[in-house]
């Protein structure tokens, strides 16, 4: 697979159609804005992002790259869907959000063009998307500096996280649009830890995401069975 094909153009396709409503707060990506702040201080706390240069890969319309700008990074967005870059730079504009800047590239090109180029690399919600994860993973490491951070989250493959994150927030719910997330394509945290450490990072923590649909609240936990995160460092 070359450095600019590993994406799905039906995926790419969706987010765009959605990218007028990245910051509205009531709209298909408010759980976005709910997890936010949970993975915006696991991952300040582990790392102090305050004067690092990040990479946010796989962007979207900001939502975590703004956020991190904000703790003090100087912070660049990747993605490759066009619209949602768009209304990225868009908000950072108005928001007046100093120290972001967003880039229409895959992660495994700016490898090629930029290794070893940043003290942390997030890649949240992405790896699901996309028809080779683990060539994102290992692009993700060669972007780090060594000693560097790279934190990942996506959704387990089993019964719960289909009854979960499928059937009840995409159907029943009605949080997620119906077809947000194909099961064949999540990732057991084992198969994701294997990429990593293929790649020459070391897995550090691992971190669960749950939901109450009745409070609607997040929170993190131990629990891992449905959404997780993973927190790695390059050797």
């Amino acid at each position: 697979m070359s450095t600019t094909d590993n994406f799905d153009p039906a995926e790419l396709a969706k987010f765009s159609d959605l990218a007028h409503r990245w910051w509205d707060l009531e709209s298909e990506f408010r759980p976005l804005h709910q997890i936010n702040p949970l993975r915006l201080d696991w991952i300040d706390n582990l790392v102090s992002l305050k004067g690092l240069r990040v990479l946010d890969v796989g962007c979207g319309g900001g939502i975590l790259a703004d956020s991190m700008a904000r703790k003090g990074a100087a912070v660049l967005g990747i993605d490759l869907a066009t619209k949602a870059l768009k209304v990225a730079q868009l908000h950072a504009l108005e928001a007046q959000t100093d120290g972001v800047n967003y880039r229409e590239i895959s992660a495994e090109a700016l490898a090629v063009e930029q290794p070893g180029s940043f003290d942390v690399v997030t890649c949240m919600e992405m790896l699901e998307h996309v028809p080779d994860p683990s060539s994102v993973v290992k692009a993700c490491a060669a972007l780090v500096k060594p000693g560097g951070y790279v934190f990942f989250s996506t959704i387990n493959r089993n019964a719960k996280a289909f009854l979960f994150a499928i059937v009840g927030a995409e159907y029943v719910l009605q949080i997620l649009p119906r077809g947000t997330h194909e099961f064949a394509k999540l990732i057991k945290p084992s198969e994701l830890a294997g990429y990593c450490r293929a790649a020459g990072l070391n897995l550090q923590q691992t971190k669960g995401l749950q939901y109450n649909p009745f409070t609607r609240h997040y929170w993190l936990s131990a629990d891992t069975s449905v959404n997780y995160m993973l927190s790695t460092q390059k050797s």
